[in-house]
C-alpha cells in the first residue's frame, strides 16, 4: 500500500514538474534577440506571391523571424507569439514579465487583395483561419501547413532548441518534439493582429489572446462561433478615438465574444488595476491634431512602442494595462452585464461592397 501512495506521489510530482516553468541555466544571463530566416528554418518554406507573402521582396529578404528572450528574469513558461511583425518595445516588455516571444513570417499581405464583402459572412475570417493554422478553411488562398503562423512558429521554436539551448525553448514542444505546446502559448497581435489572433484562437486552445486595435471583420458573423480558448482568456484594449472604436467595430466583435460575460468596458484613465478583472478595456487619454490625425494615433496608442507616452520619471503612462493584459490571472473575472445598447451588430447592411485589387 505504501508503494503504492508513494508512486501516486512521485507521479503527482513529476506532473507538477513537467507543468512548471523550466528554469534558465545560463552561465551569462542577459537578453537575447536571434533573427533568422524561415527559410534557413525550413528548406522546404514557400513563397505565394498571389497573396504577397514571399521569401523575397525586391532582391532582399521577406522572411525574417524573430525571437527574444531574457534570462536574467524568472520564466513563466508561456510563450509570446506575436502576430505581426517584430516590435522590439514589445518583445523586451514581456521578457521583462518572464514570457519567451517569437515573430514569425507569416500571410499578413492578402488583406490588400481579398478583403471583400461578399455573401459570405466568414470569408475573411476563413483565410484568416488558413494563413493562421494552415487547415483547408478557404478558397480565396491556398497555404500549406507548414507555412501559416502555426507551422513557422513550431519551426523556428524547434530551430531555437538546437541553437539557442540557452534559452531552454524545448518546454514549448509536446513530448517528442515535434509540435508546439499551445497550452502555453499566448497569440497577439494589432488591428490586423489582433483579429487573426482571435480566429486562430478560437480553433486552437490557447493560454491567453491579447487584442489590441482589434479585432474587426466588422461584416463578418465568426465571432460568434464555438471557441477552443475559454472566452475569459481573451483581452481587448482600444483607445476611444481610434476609427475601430467610433465606427463599433470592436465592441461589436467583443459583445459576439460574449467578454461582456466578464465584466464592463472600463476606461483605464479612471479606473486603476486590475480594472475590475475586465476584458474590454478603453482609454480616452487625450489626443494632438486633426480627427483624421487622432484617429490614427488612437489606433496605434494602446500598443506598445517606442513612441508610447511616459510620465516625468520615464514609466509609461500604460504600462499597468499592459501588465494585466498579459500577466493577470485568466481565471478572475468581472461580473457579467448585460450587452450595451445601441452597439450596431449588423454592419454589413451599410458596408460599401469591396471587390479584390487587381495585381
Amino acid at each position: 500500500m505504501r508503494s503504492a501512495l508513494a508512486c501516486l506521489f512521485l507521479g503527482l510530482v513529476a506532473s507538477f514538474a513537467a507543468d512548471a516553468p523550466v528554469k534558465f541555466n545560463d552561465p551569462k544571463p542577459q537578453a537575447y534577440h536571434l533573427t533568422v530566416r524561415a527559410s534557413e528554418v525550413d528548406p522546404a518554406a514557400k513563397s505565394y506571391p498571389d497573396i504577397d507573402f514571399n521569401l523575397e521582396s525586391k532582391g532582399k529578404p521577406a522572411d525574417t523571424e524573430t525571437a527574444d528572450v531574457d534570462t536574467r528574469v524568472a520564466p513563466r513558461g508561456q510563450l509570446v507569439v506575436w502576430l505581426m511583425g517584430h516590435n522590439p518595445v514589445l518583445a523586451e516588455k514581456v521578457n521583462g514579465y518572464g514570457y519567451h516571444h517569437i515573430s514569425v513570417a507569416y500571410a499578413r499581405g492578402w488583406f490588400g487583395s481579398l478583403n471583400t464583402v461578399p455573401a459570405d459572412t466568414q470569408h475573411l475570417g476563413n483565410i484568416r483561419l488558413e494563413a493562421t493554422a494552415g487547415v483547408d478553411a478557404s478558397k480565396s488562398i491556398e497555404i500549406a501547413e507548414a507555412d501559416s503562423a502555426k507551422g513557422r512558429a513550431t519551426r523556428l521554436v524547434q530551430w531555437l532548441v538546437k541553437k539557442h539551448p540557452q534559452g531552454r525553448w524545448e518546454q514549448f514542444l509536446t513530448a517528442g518534439g515535434k509540435e508546439l505546446d499551445w497550452t502555453k502559448v499566448v497569440v497577439g497581435g494589432s488591428s490586423h493582429g489582433a483579429t487573426s489572433s482571435a480566429r486562430f484562437a478560437m480553433h486552437q486552445k490557447v493560454a491567453r489572446v491579447i487584442m489590441f486595435c482589434g479585432p474587426r471583420d466588422n461584416t463578418e458573423d465568426w465571432q460568434a462561433g464555438p471557441s477552443a480558448t475559454p472566452k475569459n482568456r481573451f483581452f481587448g484594449y482600444s483607445h476611444v478615438l481610434d476609427g475601430g472604436w467610433s465606427e463599433q467595430h470592436y465592441q461589436r466583435s467583443w459583445l459576439m465574444l460574449g467578454l461582456n460575460q466578464f465584466g464592463t468596458i472600463v476606461n483605464t484613465e479612471k479606473e486603476k488595476a486590475p480594472f475590475g478583472n475586465s476584458r474590454r478595456l478603453i482609454t480616452d487619454a487625450p489626443l494632438k491634431g486633426t480627427d483624421k490625425e487622432q484617429a490614427a494615433k488612437g489606433h496605434g496608442y494602446v500598443t506598445p512602442s517606442k513612441g508610447s507616452p511616459k510620465d516625468a520619471q520615464g514609466r509609461p503612462l500604460q504600462e499597468d494595462v499592459w501588465k494585466y493584459l498579459f500577466t493577470s490571472d485568466v481565471e478572475k473575472v468581472g461580473a457579467a452585464v448585460p450587452a450595451e445598447a445601441g452597439v450596431k451588430m449588423d454592419q454589413r447592411t451599410d458596408a460599401k461592397p469591396k471587390t479584390a485589387k487587381k495585381k
